[in-house]
C-alpha cells in the first residue's frame, strides 16, 4: 500500500526511505494520510480478481501481456571511456577562505542534503583530498544505482576536479582552500550534473530489440490492499474494483466508466502495481527508470491496447510515449511470431477528452493520435 506521510515527512527505516525515493523516480505518487490522536482513517480496500461474480466470464475478460526483456541496460565497463576534458561544464572561480574557515570542512550528500562527513584539517601540513574524491565517486554510484565501477570512476573524478572544475585549473588538491571550495553546493552540483550526464550518455545502451521472457495474465493477479478511495465496480474487468488515484480529480474513474460502457470493448483493467506490468525507459535527464501505464484494453478483434491518461503535462511524457510506441511494436512482433495478439497504444489527455467526449473506443482512438508517429 502507499507510503504514509506525517506532517510532511514519510516515516520508515533508512532502507525503506531509500525504497520510497526509488519509486518516486518511477512516477509513483505517495498519498498523505492523517495519523495520530484524533485522526480518522477509513478501512483499506481489497482489490481482487472477481472470481465470485457469476455474471462475469473471467476467461473472456482476461488479458494477456508479454513480459519483455529489458531493452535498456547499463554497460559498466564503459566508465573507463569517460573523458572529463570533454564535459561542457561551466567553471567556477576559486573562492578565498581563511585558515579558520578551512579548519573544519563539512560535506553534505547530494540527494538529501544530510551531513555526510566532516574533515578536520591541521594547517601545518597538506590536506588529504582522497576522502573527498571518494565521497563524490561513491555518491555518483549511489545516485545512478550503479553496482561496481568505483575503481574506474575515482580517477575520472579526480581528473575533473583537479583540471576542469575551476577557472584557475589545474588546482592543487592538497590545498585546504580547494577542498573548502569543493564543499560548496555549486561545486557539488557541477560535479554531479557533469558526471551524471556523461555517465548516462556513455553507459545506457539500447539493445535494439526485446524478447518475451514471461507472460502476465490479469486473472492471476493476487489480491492486494489499497487506500479507501472512490471506486467503480466494472462489468468488463476481471477485477472487483477499479480504484481511483489520489490527486486525479476523478478523471481516472470517469475514463474507466467510459471504458466499461463502450460498446466496442471486450474487457479492460486498471494497471495496478500488483499486476506487474511496467516498461523500462530513459528519462529526459538520461536516467534509467520504469514506467507504469494506466489502463489495459482488449477489443473484439483481439488487439490489446495500452492506455495512458494524463490530467497535466509532465517532463518525461514524450520519453514515456516514445518508449510505449516502441514497446508496442516490439510486443507485437514477438507476440505475432507465436500466433499472439497485436499490441497498440493511445495517449488521452484530460482536456481533449472533456472537450470532445467519445462515444466509442474507436472514436477515442481516431480522436487521440498524439505520439503515434
Amino acid at each position: 500500500s502507499p507510503a504514509k506521510w506525517v506532517s510532511g515527512a514519510p516515516m520508515g527505516t533508512p532502507a525503506f526511505m531509500e525504497f520510497v525515493e526509488s519509486i518516486k523516480t518511477e512516477g509513483v505518487e505517495l498519498e498523505r494520510v492523517p495519523m495520530g490522536k484524533g485522526a480518522v482513517r477509513k478501512d483499506s480496500l481489497i482489490v481482487e480478481v472477481d472470481s465470485e461474480n457469476t455474471d462475469k466470464d473471467l476467461d473472456a475478460l482476461d488479458i494477456e501481456l508479454p513480459k519483455l526483456s529489458r531493452r535498456f541496460n547499463r554497460e559498466f565497463k564503459d566508465l573507463g571511456n569517460l573523458d572529463p576534458s570533454s564535459f561542457k561544464n561551466g567553471k567556477l572561480p576559486l573562492k578565498p577562505f581563511t585558515p579558520e574557515q578551512t579548519r573544519e570542512i563539512v560535506f553534505k550528500t547530494m540527494l538529501d542534503d544530510e551531513i555526510h562527513h566532516t574533515i578536520q584539517l591541521d594547517t601545518a601540513g597538506p590536506a588529504d583530498y582522497r576522502s573527498v574524491i571518494a565521497f563524490f565517486a561513491k555518491q555518483l554510484l549511489k545516485e545512478l544505482r550503479l553496482v561496481g565501477g568505483y575503481d574506474l570512476l575515482y580517477p575520472k573524478v579526480k581528473e575533473f576536479i583537479a583540471g576542469h572544475l575551476f577557472e584557475s585549473s589545474p588546482v592543487d588538491l592538497e590545498n585546504a582552500v580547494v577542498l573548502r571550495n569543493l564543499s560548496e553546493s555549486d561545486a557539488s552540483k557541477i560535479v554531479f550534473d557533469s558526471f551524471k550526464s556523461a555517465i548516462n550518455a556513455l553507459t545506457v545502451q539500447d539493445k535494439g530489440s526485446s524478447r518475451i521472457e514471461d507472460r502476465i495474465r490479469l486473472r492471476e493477479t493476487r489480491p492486494f490492499r489499497t487506500e479507501n478511495r472512490d471506486y467503480l465496480q466494472a462489468k468488463k474487468s476481471v477485477f472487483s474494483k477499479i480504484v481511483g488515484e489520489p490527486n486525479a480529480g476523478g478523471f481516472e474513474l470517469k475514463f474507466a466508466r467510459f471504458l466499461d460502457e463502450a460498446p466496442d470493448i471486450v474487457s479492460f483493467a486498471k494497471n495496478y502495481l500488483a499486476v506487474g506490468f511496467k516498461i523500462d525507459y530513459v528519462r529526459a535527464n538520461g536516467d534509467l527508470s520504469n514506467y507504469v501505464p494506466d489502463f489495459i484494453v482488449k477489443t473484439p478483434d483481439g488487439t490489446v491496447w495500452i492506455i495512458e491518461t494524463k490530467g497535466r503535462e509532465e517532463l518525461d511524457l514524450p520519453q514515456k510515449m516514445n518508449r510505449l510506441r516502441q514497446w508496442s511494436a516490439d510486443a507485437t512482433e514477438a507476440s505475432q511470431a507465436e500466433g499472439g495478439p497485436r499490441y497498440r497504444f493511445v495517449y488521452v489527455d484530460q482536456g481533449g477528452y472533456e472537450r470532445n467526449p467519445p462515444t466509442s473506443f474507436a472514436a477515442l482512438v481516431a480522436g487521440f493520435g498524439e505520439y503515434q508517429k
